[in-house]
């Protein structure tokens, strides 16, 4: 059967269609991605990738948002699109859907794709765990996390808002990071420094130290200046913020395990070249006592190009295997 799948991002809106055969994601179509901000709402959105199709849209769907999935009404985290479950199937055109968090469609994708799927980047080249526990966390507008137990042949998901876990600063400059964002939003989340718009946060301290004048041009320019490695100043924020997500993965690794951690996210693949040579090995083992534990944990990178609009359909796959 066919199905619509989409991934609703605090900046991105990605739909695709999936086919699903015996339980599983047996294809998936060319990804049509939409700015959220140049639509109102999920219904015009979908509207507007059907148009781009020219074709009618499968009754069926797997949506997967950034936000938790509880309530009448649900307010996406990063964007301003809200989304009725109740209404979902009369205003999408719609017979059955699965509505699940993005990050728990992440790790979904985790749980099913192959190891071509999946690049190292600390500890041991080794595979996923049959068995255990994996952490799946990802920097992007916000920073996803999920909990994904693997037991007998089967993925378990449990979406988790670990992202708005309290910041811990580990030296003097992160000091100031916290001091400089507390200014700005009282309590300050990990997702403040280690998603897309913390490079800019980072890049700020370090230019104030250094008595320089911020850059001209949004997030997108200072990521790329940071990973081509035109501005030095742009580099060190990002050597920054890779240590700081190795921070937060090693205190998600300890405390939803201990057990692996994959990389995901709108910026997963970006950091692919950086984070190998980057200070986020050190800060992911250094806990103290475990030290020893963590530097034998598995931390991988996913490949998969669309890991949520994959994950989602094999969130419907699954659903229609029970």
């Amino acid at each position: 059967m066919e199905i619509v799948t989409a991934d609703i991002g605090g900046t991105h809106a990605r739909f695709a269609i999936a086919t699903i055969e015996g339980g599983r994601v047996a294809a998936l179509g060319e990804p049509v991605k939409l700015a959220t901000a140049d639509h109102a709402s999920l219904q015009t959105a979908w509207e507007a990738f059907g148009r781009t199709l020219g074709r009618d849209l499968p009754r069926a769907a797997a949506i997967a948002i950034a936000a938790p999935i509880r309530g009448t009404v649900i307010k996406m985290t990063n964007n301003p699109w809200t989304v009725q479950p109740a209404q979902l199937d009369r205003q999408l055109g719609l017979d059955s859907h699965v509505l699940i968090n993005d990050f728990a469609a992440v790790a979904h994708a985790v749980g099913s794709a192959g190891p071509e799927h999946f690049i190292p980047v600390t500890g041991p080249d080794e595979p996923l765990p049959n068995d255990g526990v994996v952490s799946v966390i990802g920097p992007g507008t916000g920073l996803g996390v999920a909990q994904l137990v693997r037991r007998g042949g089967r993925n378990i998901v449990i979406p988790t808002e670990g992202g708005h876990s309290d910041f811990a600063p580990l030296d003097g400059i992160e000091d100031r990071v916290l001091a400089r964002l507390r200014e700005q939003h009282g309590r300050v989340s990990v997702e403040r420094v280690v998603a897309g718009p913390g490079l800019r946060t980072i890049y700020a301290v370090l230019a104030e130290i250094e008595g320089r004048e911020m850059p001209q041009g949004d997030d997108r320019a200072l990521w790329t200046a940071a990973l081509d490695g035109s501005d030095s100043l742009a580099a060190a924020a990002l050597e920054r913020f890779c240590q700081c997500l190795g921070a937060v993965a090693g205190d998600i690794a300890l405390t939803q395990g201990p057990g692996p951690v994959v990389i995901a996210g709108g910026l997963g693949l970006r950091l692919a070249d950086a984070l190998p040579q980057s200070g986020f090995a050190e800060r992911f083992a250094a806990k103290g006592r475990y030290q020893s534990l963590m530097r034998s944990l598995p931390v991988k990178l996913i490949t998969h190009p669309e890991p949520g609009l994959y994950g989602a359909a094999m969130a419907f796959a699954e659903s229609q295997r029970a």
